[in-house]
C-alpha cells in the first residue's frame, strides 16, 4: 500500500527530526553576561549605575514568553529641576540586548511605562533610568520562562 503524495514518509519525518536536532545543537549561542554589561555601559555612558529608584515590575514566573507584560516606574518628582530623561530595559539572552528605550521629560507627569515584550528563555532583565543630573539608576529581575519565544 502506498500513501498519497500529501502524506510525509517515515524517511521525511526522520530527516525533519534530524534537522530540528541539528538546528538546536548548531544554532548560535545566546548572549553572554559581558554583552549585557556592554549594553548597559552603552546606555549609561560614563555614569556609575546605582541600584534603586527604579522598579521593574514583571512576574517572576512567566508561562509564555511570547507576550510578557512589564511596567517600569521610577521614583521622580518629574519637575524641570529633577526628572527622568530616558528609561531602558535590557535582557541577557534574547537575540537583541535592548528590549525598549523610552524618552521622557518633565511634562510626562510621571516616570512610568508599560508594554509587552518577548522573552527567549529564562533570563535576567535590567531596567535603567537616566536622570537630568546625569545619574543612572537600575533594578534587575531574574525571570523564569516555561514556554520560550524569540528562538530564531
Amino acid at each position: 500500500m502506498t500513501l498519497p503524495a500529501s502524506h510525509p514518509s517515515r524517511r521525511q519525518w526522520l530527516n525533519c527530526g534530524l534537522g530540528m536536532v541539528a538546528w538546536v545543537v548548531v544554532r548560535p549561542a545566546g548572549a553572554t553576561p559581558d554583552e549585557l554589561a556592554a549594553a548597559i555601559r552603552s546606555f549609561a555612558g560614563a555614569a556609575t549605575v546605582r541600584e534603586g529608584r527604579v522598579l521593574l515590575d514583571i512576574a517572576p514566573l512567566v508561562e509564555n514568553g511570547n507576550t510578557v507584560p512589564i511596567t517600569v516606574s521610577v521614583a521622580s518628582p518629574m519637575t524641570a529641576a529633577e526628572h527622568v530623561q530616558s528609561m531602558a530595559v535590557f535582557n541577557e539572552l534574547n537575540p537583541g540586548r535592548d528590549v525598549a528605550i523610552f524618552t521622557l521629560g518633565p511634562r510626562a507627569g510621571r516616570a512610568s511605562v508599560s508594554t509587552r515584550i518577548r522573552l527567549a528563555t529564562s533570563q535576567k532583565l535590567v531596567a535603567l533610568a537616566r536622570f537630568n543630573d546625569g545619574s543612572v539608576w537600575s533594578h534587575s529581575v531574574d525571570v523564569i520562562v516555561t514556554l520560550a519565544a524569540c528562538i530564531e
